[in-house]
């Protein structure tokens, strides 16, 4: 009889029993399965308390999860979830530690079986949580075994730590280490691997940076390699630190954090044979680190833009970037705008401007002697790499490229170096022609020759120079001062000019221009032309002058046109106003030969018009069955307080056609003008008529007859 059973009610039997079964690892599992079974053996004591077969739950979703928290146990959380709704009348556990070995966990559970008024039965006992000594003794239990839990790991990790130190703890190796029989750290023996790792090495090497490797290998996996100081010989125990975090839906995750250097637990340099020294491999992080972007680092990058990366805007002092404009680079001061200080001298400049006058100061400042070396001994890099492709053409294979230089000094770096004529020479082995093979960066150095890519040239700029400061003139913004400031402390400054636009490469001579301006306002465009190509100009395009040209320099420049009559010549409008006619009649007039006229400036019309030809015209108007022979048409050109068949329409928010007709009708007073244009005279009275008509029509819009009931309601008030 277990202790306490009295305590299990008829109340708890007509609820669930839920049976909890959890083991930490998966290795518990397998090889404590005498635990298990006694977990699942809970099931029948639950039988013998009173539970009947179906209402008899286990849940073992939790198996091989260690119960620290209870993030990641969706058993455990289904567990407190059907306690929670009151489903469950015992919880039966091997023992409390099962449950939960965070005392924040647990302590949740066992307030909400308080709550729900839920057992707790595990080997010592039933124990009901309304009962102040029960849950005092559940608590103490829940504390010990988190107690416990710490303990254990804490001894655990000294041990580690211990062995750690000592360079002993048997830690996981990246691709190309091995423990070998003794538990010591070595190469890989498989050349194949070796020489892969060794190949992202050279490749950086060559490249310098990890997205230069990734040509060959994955980004992030190439960067890990770099990264790994085990490559470089070094025994590393606790880069990592893990801790625990609360994301804003609260639930706690584990998050692990790479520590610097300066906070390793343990740095053994030397352990064991790497592919790297530990200096290359210091070397290899500060370079990583230069290539940073994201950090504010100014990497050389891909791009003609020689100075990318040094170049600073003398006005506001911030970086210049670079932006490509139809293919070409510009240095352009894109931060101070973006942070809206920019000063009035902020801009951009085209590379090439800057660039021309940079590479000329660098040639200076370099030896010739020094050139002679670095050039011999990149002659010598290039041979040998030629050769090594030549014998693997002949050869089919890496082992036939180091046989056929045994014997022969072959260059272990090269590139590195090259400029300081510092090469360093050795045995050519089958790894390294693998890797020579192998590597993007050597292949480009045999098939393109002496072409050297935009970064090299970049870098070799960088070993001397510091930086590039430009500075646009105040006075004349073609002018731009270059500063060049170089690694040794002295400091050159290079004045510039700006290339010349394309609008400013086919711009007018401004001897045409003031010759135009002289003698235009009294010649049409074709005289213009003439006399602009007579004294020997051309257009902004080398180009003769012809009207059209004339034309739109007159225009530009606002050159006046010469005077458009003659004595005795009217416009069109003037004649039709004179004849009564419209300007339409007067133009058909000109069309059919009725009227002599000529094309003045603009290619206006300028019409001779003497007393026998203005006879001529009021004959034909009269005579004209398209004109107006309304017996009430008045000559009188538009008074006062009349309004035109539009301007009425306007007025009153109708269309035009419905003032016609409304004056067809006779329902507004209208008289026939010359040219037969109709003149309404518009009073108060009128207009409020029309609202009135408009607000009563049936045909018009609802928009346009409410507009006009609101306007009838405004002259009313």
């Amino acid at each position: 009889m277990i202790r306490g059973e009295q305590k299990v009610t008829r109340a708890h039997l007509e609820r669930m029993a839920t049976v909890y079964v959890r083991q930490s690892t998966l290795m518990q599992v397998r090889e404590h399965a005498e635990s298990t079974a006694r977990q699942y053996g809970l099931a029948g004591l639950a039988a013998r308390l009173g539970w009947a077969a179906a209402d008899i739950e286990v849940i073992d979703a939790d198996l091989g999860l260690s119960g620290r928290s209870a993030t990641y146990r969706e058993g455990f959380k289904q567990l407190v979830a059907r306690v929670c709704l009151g489903e469950v009348g015992a919880v039966f556990g091997l023992e409390v530690s099962r449950l939960a070995r965070s005392n924040a966990d647990l302590a949740r559970l066992l307030e909400l079986a308080r709550l729900t008024g839920t057992l707790v039965i595990d080997s010592d006992g039933v124990y009901d949580l309304s009962d102040i000594n029960d849950r005092l003794l559940l608590g103490l239990k829940s504390q010990m075994s988190e107690a416990e839990l710490h303990w254990l790991t804490s001894r655990m990790n000294e041990s580690k730590r211990a062995a750690a130190r000592r360079g002993e703890l048997r830690v996981p190796l990246p691709v190309g280490l091995v423990h070998d029989d003794e538990n010591k750290v070595i190469i890989d023996p498989d050349e194949e691997v070796a020489a892969a790792i060794s190949d992202v090495f050279a490749a950086f090497t060559a490249t310098g940076s990890a997205y230069g490797v990734a040509g060959a290998f994955a980004h992030a996996r190439a960067a890990g390699i770099l990264r790994n100081p085990a490559y470089a010989g070094a025994y590393v125990f606790g880069r990592r630190r893990s801790r625990q975090v609360v994301d804003p839906d609260g639930m706690v995750r584990s998050s692990v954090t790479e520590l610097p250097r300066d906070q390793w637990e343990v740095l053994i340099p030397g352990h064991h044979p790497g592919y790297i020294t530990w200096e290359d491999y210091l070397a290899n992080e500060a370079k990583l680190a230069a290539n940073r972007t994201n950090a504010g680092a100014r990497p050389p990058r891909e791009g003609s833009a020689l100075c990318q990366g040094i170049v600073f805007c003398g006005a506001c002092g911030r970086s210049m970037q670079v932006r490509y404009q139809d293919r070409y680079p510009r240095y352009e001061c894109s931060h101070s705008r973006a942070d809206h200080v920019a000063t009035p001298l902020c801009g951009s400049v085209r590379a090439d401007t800057v660039d021309e006058a940079v590479v000329p100061a660098l040639l200076a400042a370099v030896e010739p002697g020094q050139v002679a070396l670095a050039l011999a001994a990149a002659e010598e890099v290039a041979a040998a790499i030629s050769d090594v492709f030549a014998a693997f053409t002949a050869t089919g294979s890496a082992y036939g490229v180091a046989g056929a230089f045994a014997g022969r000094r072959f260059p272990r770096r090269a590139y590195g170096g090259v400029w300081a004529g510092q090469l360093r020479w050795g045995r050519l082995t089958h790894a390294r022609a693998a890797g020579i093979l192998r590597n993007p960066a050597y292949a480009g150095a045999y098939v393109f020759g002496r072409r050297r890519c935009d970064k090299d040239r970049k870098r070799l700029l960088r070993t001397l120079l510091a930086d590039v400061t430009i500075t646009p003139s105040a006075h004349d913004r073609a002018q731009i001062s270059v500063g060049l400031r170089w690694k040794s402390g002295t400091s050159q400054q290079v004045q510039v000019t700006r290339r010349r636009s394309a609008v400013q490469l086919h711009v007018t001579d401004p001897a045409a221009i003031e010759l135009a301006c002289r003698i235009g306002p009294g010649l049409d465009n074709n005289a213009l032309a003439a006399a602009l190509n007579d004294a020997g100009h051309r257009t902004g395009t080398g180009q003769p002058f012809d009207g059209v040209a004339a034309g739109n320099l007159r225009s530009y420049h606002h050159i006046p046109y010469p005077g458009l009559l003659e004595a005795g010549e009217r416009t069109p409008r003037q004649i039709a106003q004179l004849t009564g006619v419209s300007t339409g009649t007067i133009h058909y007039w000109i069309n059919a030969g009725y009227l002599a006229a000529r094309r003045g400036p603009a290619r206006r019309w300028a019409i001779p018009f003497p007393p026998g030809v203005e006879a001529a015209c009021r004959d034909r108007a009269a005579g004209s069955a398209h004109q107006h022979r309304d017996t009430d048409t008045d000559p009188a050109p538009q008074a006062d307080g009349e309004l035109s068949m539009a301007e009425a329409a306007r007025r009153l928010g109708v269309k035009p056609d419905v003032v016609y007709a409304w004056a067809e009708w006779g329902h507004l007073p209208a008289r026939r003008g010359p040219a037969g244009r109709l003149w309404i005279r518009f009073t108060p009275a009128v207009e409020q008529a029309c609202l009135q008509r408009i607000a009563s029509s049936y045909k018009l819009p609802a928009t346009v007859k409410a507009q006009a009931a609101q306007r009838l309601e405004r002259i009313a008030i």
